[in-house]
């Protein structure tokens, strides 16, 4: 797909201070666009100076939430490259949450290939601290402007930059969670497995209770028996059995089809563990906790890659899991991967897709 360019001639200073990135607040000048027409396809794609967007107030996106994106990021090497991590997993992955969603599929090469072209543009935006990255942020709206239920005509797809810090300023640090037994973050048949917003937008007042009780996450049960293990927040679930066995919730169409947590069951297979995707009781799941058949419990995601969890406060009780520290294959498998994506250690699955 051809790109056209119109680039800024008042270019941002980069920040000077790369320990106070946080994330998420920081763009880089330029943001992709293209659009979408019916009978047309995909058209327009252009580089152009990061920017506010026009909307009507009658936009479909802005009343029916028909929208999704993807999170992805690049990492600046120790030899001065960069790396993307598994980025054709990613716009596969958007493919399959437009279709949930009614929408025009983005091809998955137009996807690759236009993102090359920004990040050709804008890689030097890639921060150079321990455990930064640059994150990316490709997103599609309906753009239709009428009222009325309906799978709109036009689209418009973009994808903004923002450098980003280290998840884990101050080391890999062991969190707590709640398992929340009433509200329910999305069912089977719904579009629990599309990267949508209205995902997101289901959690947040969940979340707040869970912090304002002292934990940093919510545990999700399934929206139907309000029993079986979902997803911890925005992230994918994994307990580890007896020190060997890496159990995680089986993809039910409820549960997103995280990309960090399939790279964690492919990889530890890789590592000789042995890998398991089932449908997790948390009643067994707190039984075997207190027995201590589960030894280490963590979260997956594109931001944080691992969040070891060292307690679960489950019906009014709050349980410990493991020494409370983090656990040595939770460790493993976030030095293993990070590893790979910064391009410190060996690639054996070939997942690293390098910028030219």
């Amino acid at each position: 797909m051809n790109v056209q360019m119109n680039l800024s001639r008042n270019l941002k200073d980069k920040p000077a201070d790369e320990s106070k990135l946080g994330f998420g607040h920081i763009f880089t000048d330029h943001m992709l666009m293209i659009n979408y027409t019916d009978g047309k396809g995909w058209h327009d794609a252009r580089i152009v100076p990061y920017g506010n967007l026009s909307l009507d107030p009658a936009c479909q996106v802005l009343h029916y939430g028909q929208e999704i994106f993807e999170g992805l990021k690049c990492y600046r090497t120790p030899q001065g490259g960069f790396n993307l991590f598994r980025p054709r997993a990613n716009f596969e992955r958007f493919a399959r949450s437009a279709e949930r969603m009614g929408m025009a599929p983005l091809p998955v090469e137009d996807g690759l290939e236009t993102l090359m072209a920004l990040l050709d543009v804008e890689k030097e935006w890639t921060p150079h601290q321990e455990g930064t990255s640059l994150y990316i942020r490709p997103t599609m709206i309906a753009t239709d402007n009428h009222l009325g239920v309906s799978t709109s005509s036009t689209y418009l797809y973009y994808v903004i930059l923002s450098p980003s810090g280290a998840y884990y300023a101050s080391g890999l640090a062991p969190v707590g969670i709640y398992v929340e037994d009433s509200y329910v973050r999305a069912v089977r048949g719904g579009i629990g497995f599309a990267k949508t917003g209205g995902n997101y937008a289901a959690s947040i007042l969940a979340g707040m209770n869970a912090k304002h009780s002292g934990y940093a996450q919510v545990l999700w049960l399934d929206g139907v028996h309000q029993r079986y293990i979902e997803e911890v927040g925005a992230m994918n679930m994994m307990f580890v059995y007896e020190d060997r066995r890496i159990v995680t919730p089986v993809l039910n169409g409820s549960i997103l089809p995280g990309i960090t947590r399939d790279s964690v069951l492919k990889l530890g297979k890789h590592l000789g563990y042995e890998t398991e995707e089932a449908r997790m009781d948390i009643h067994d799941v707190i039984a075997d906790i207190k027995a201590g058949r589960v030894t280490e419990a963590f979260g997956t995601g594109t931001a944080a890659v691992v969040s070891p969890v060292n307690k679960i406060r489950f019906q009014g009780e709050e349980i410990g899991i493991g020494d409370g520290g983090i656990g040595h294959i939770t460790q493993q498998l976030y030095d293993v991967l990070t590893g790979i994506q910064f391009g410190k250690t060996d690639d054996p699955m070939g997942w690293v897709v390098h910028l030219k």
